[in-house]
């Protein structure tokens, strides 16, 4: 089996610290894990919660963090000076287009509404054939099951097609998720598709 071997990940996560010390640990464990195996981080450039987690976690093993922020987020002074690069864009369209392009994947760990949002677009992009990168969500501790019931559901009542199934890659470990997002081979799209298959 032809797998992928990744230059650069876009990992999502939340900007909050959970009281729960486990989703701390999660991120920073990601980051080192990324860096050792010679994948860079592409992230929201902030450095708070989770995602300062994800970024600290790759840079003290010595690995590439590209940070990716709105200006209104650098003006609340939440920027992570850190990083390997900071590109700083006007809008959060902006931010998600700049982590499709700098990026080989998505990898979504816990987080909240934004963090949603970027895993989402990135699953509705690879439907609609804008990228052909593997989607992958950390389903660590069980948080997104109830997310993972809902995706079902979607599915089974027919609005996610048979063949985009398969778009969200689930793991509860990093390991066996990267591994599974290496093996990945890209859907028909939705502009492949004919329009009596829609």
């Amino acid at each position: 089996m032809t797998t992928q071997k990744f230059k650069r990940l876009a990992v999502y996560c939340g900007s909050a610290t959970p009281e729960d010390p486990r989703y701390m640990q999660l991120a920073r464990q990601v980051g080192e894990t990324l860096a050792r195996q010679g994948i860079g981080v592409v992230y929201g450039g902030g450095k708070a919660g989770l995602m300062g987690a994800v970024a600290y976690g790759a840079l003290d093993a010595g690995g590439e963090v590209i940070g990716v922020i709105p200006q209104a987020l650098v003006d609340m002074e939440v920027a992570n000076p850190d990083c390997t690069e900071l590109h700083v864009v006007d809008t959060m369209h902006q931010r998600k287009q700049a982590f499709t392009d700098l990026s080989d994947g998505f990898v979504t760990l816990p987080g909240g509404v934004g963090t949603l949002d970027e895993l989402w677009e990135a699953v509705s992009w690879a439907q609609l054939g804008y990228h052909q990168s593997p989607v992958g969500l950390l389903n660590a501790f069980g948080y997104y099951d109830g997310l993972l019931a809902f995706n079902h559901k979607m599915a089974e009542v027919g609005f996610v097609r048979p063949a985009h199934r398969d778009i969200l890659i689930v793991e509860d470990t990093l390991e066996t998720l990267l591994g599974a997002m290496a093996a990945y081979k890209p859907i028909q799209t939705i502009v492949q598709m004919r329009a009596e298959d829609l």
